[in-house]
């Protein structure tokens, strides 16, 4: 036996310091596992207290069998609240604390702005009977702002179809060749066709792989309504390019400037309350972030070594491709020894909203089957506890909703309990733990507020505090009214598969449409259904329970006027010209989205012209009736 057999050497100090950080070497993993830890710690005990209080309420005059579905669809539906709760105080704490936010959350991102680009990189589009022109007048301008930063060398531009539309096809292929024509030979842009669309999106993205992937380092992909300006693009690019074990950065998306009064609303909130539950979410993930499947710079060997998405076995809704891609190749990443960052900074990358609630049910349901198939994923060999927990927190987003719509029901029958023991209730407690739950529900967006109002500049790009305010009161009362009619849809839904309804996946409806009672209420009967069932046994039985149910009951009562509402273009026209729930950038428009406002919505800026207005088409009644449940069979 050797003397190094007998007294094994210690590793080297660069080994064991190497085996402390995470793959990039630039966040120490026993940092990571304490704010993980913290944050565990914080999750669980604010549960417990909630569950404890709830279930103290519930044993008043002993508990029944309706108590305890009450309890379970409770302890189902409020952790997503309590995760969204603590992720926004954090990162308001980290945006206006004593720490240095970027460098506690994204010490990645410290790089050379000016540092010159090596990779060769794929700006990669995908297509399913979109509109060409709209998609591809994007696409020019990016390479256009990539060739004047004098970065356009490095790449190359594929526009990956799997349009089945023959007419659609046939424009797409004439655009790219005027494209190609109007630019000159050896231009690097490229148009394929898929014959077959297996596997969706992913499918296509992996046909990619197949065929060009070897000839590329990185690759940013984008979906047809993305737009993302040059700084961007090469600010994520130079960091992916700076560390050899960063897999996949995913840029902050925000909504582009829109006139569809449902899109502005929406995404107004989410933008001011994105940063802080991003900034604070992105300090305990770290480097197992998630991956929203467009606007990311990803790293394409591994990809496509470790990526490769399992095809379910059987042939019901949750089975076969998987539908909801991202997270997954995420983890799969992740597990390969690859980080997947999300950089929680706000930059020239852009998305369009749904227009109305109608196409925002749809999209909303094609991700609710998706992340039901990654039930038959948690048990993934390799996998890290973060990954897996990063898919089950997908799975309850969804369960969640149901069991919100099941706890309301089940409140309903209590009015026929006759378990019922006659006993004072204890109704100070009840509506502490009301107010607490739902201002905890409400914190992410009181959050953002908060941190654009103490930040001087950010108050003017919205238009000072008072538009500010005004705007996030109407995006209150949205909220209010959006929810209840998503979550009864999402539960409808998820009972429909498991009878074998399954959704349909196409283009996505990107403009302003005006809707007609009788196509809202073609579509939205059961939500008015359940919610005046709900009303009247409330009246009947209960009526001081009624202003607790307030909020449910106005969103499901009035979920056909408020589609009408927020879809009538005249509404959003009027929201554009007061400067209601406007995007930071209508007060100082990029030069890069000004460029669009020729084939979009954007709204312009007073000295920009008129933009295309917003095609008023009444929608077909049984179209949007299927849209909105969302279903096929």
């Amino acid at each position: 036996m050797s003397a190094s057999d007998r007294f094994p050497q210690s590793p080297s100090p660069t080994r064991v310091t190497a085996a402390r950080l995470t793959p990039t070497g630039t966040q120490s993993l026993r940092t990571l596992f304490r704010r993980r830890a913290l944050v565990a710690t914080l999750n669980v005990l604010t549960f417990a207290c909630l569950a404890l209080v709830f279930a103290g309420l519930l044993a008043v005059g002993g508990w029944t069998t309706l108590d305890r579905l009450l309890l379970v669809a409770f302890c189902v539906s409020t952790p997503w609240t309590i995760l969204g709760f603590w992720n926004a105080l954090i990162g308001l704490w980290l945006l206006h604390g004593p720490v240095d936010a970027l460098q506690a959350v994204s010490p990645y991102a410290a790089v050379d702005e000016g540092s010159p680009i090596a990779s060769r990189i794929a700006i990669v589009m995908t297509l399913r009977n979109e509109d060409p022109s709209r998609a591809l007048h994007r696409l020019r301008l990016m390479r256009e702002e990539l060739e004047r930063a004098g970065a356009g060398r490095h790449f190359a531009y594929f526009i990956l179809s799997d349009t089945t539309r023959p007419d659609i096809a046939a424009a797409e292929e004439d655009l790219v060749a005027a494209w190609r024509a109007e630019i000159g030979a050896g231009t690097a842009i490229h148009y394929r066709r898929r014959a077959d669309n297996a596997g969706y999106k992913a499918g296509n993205i992996r046909d990619f792989l197949d065929r060009w992937g070897d000839d590329y380092e990185l690759m940013m992909v984008l979906d047809a309504d993305s737009f993302v300006g040059a700084s961007a693009i090469l600010r994520l690019v130079r960091i992916v390019e700076a560390h050899p074990k960063l897999g996949i950065l995913q840029s902050l998306v925000v909504g582009m400037p829109s006139r569809s009064a449902f899109a502005r609303i929406f995404q107004f909130g989410m933008r001011h309350g994105m940063r802080s539950y991003t900034m604070g979410a992105s300090w305990w993930a770290g480097d197992c972030g998630p991956y929203w499947g467009h606007n990311a710079v990803i790293r394409v060997a591994p990809f496509k070594a470790h990526c490769l998405l399992p095809v379910l076995p059987g042939t019901g809704p949750l089975d076969g491709h998987i539908l909801s891609h991202d997270q997954i190749e995420a983890a799969l990443m992740r597990r390969a020894g690859y980080e997947v960052r999300v950089l929680p900074e706000e930059m020239e990358s852009f998305e369009e909203n749904p227009p109305h609630l109608t196409e925002f049910t749809r999209r909303d349901l094609r991700w609710c089957q998706g992340n039901m198939q990654y039930w038959r994923l948690l048990a993934l060999p390799g996998l890290l506890p973060m990954s897996r927990f990063q898919i089950a927190w997908a799975i309850l987003m969804y369960l969640g909703a149901c069991a919100w719509i099941a706890f309301m029901a089940v409140a309903a029958l209590k009015v026929f309990d006759v378990e019922l023991r006659d006993e004072p209730f204890p109704a100070g407690l009840g509506l502490a733990l009301f107010v607490a739950t739902f201002l905890m529900s409400l914190t992410p967006k009181l959050a953002g507020l908060a941190d654009v109002l103490l930040r001087r500049e950010e108050r003017r790009r919205y238009g000072g505090s008072r538009a500010l305010l005004r705007g996030a009161a109407l995006e209150f009362a949205f909220g209010v009214l959006l929810g209840p009619a998503v979550a009864f849809r999402v539960a409808l839904f998820l009972i429909g598969l498991g009878f074998g309804r399954t959704v349909t996946w196409d283009a996505q409806a990107r403009d302003a449409v005006r809707l007609s009672w009788r196509t809202a209420l073609a579509g939205l009967w059961p939500q008015f259904l359940f919610g005046a069932g709900l009303a009247s046994l409330l009246a009947l039985f209960a009526p001081a329970a009624i202003g607790w149910a307030a909020p449910a009951l106005a969103g499901l009562l009035g979920a056909a006027p408020f589609a009408v509402l927020t879809a009538e273009p005249a509404f959003g026209r009027w929201m554009v010209r007061h400067g209601l729930c406007a995007m930071p950038e209508e007060s100082a428009l990029p030069d890069s989205l000004a460029a669009l406002t020729q084939e979009s919505d954007l709204p312009l800026r007073p000295d920009t012209g008129k933009a295309r207005p917003a095609r008023l088409a009444e929608i077909d009644p049984a179209e949007v009736a299927g849209e909105i449940a969302g279903e096929t069979s």
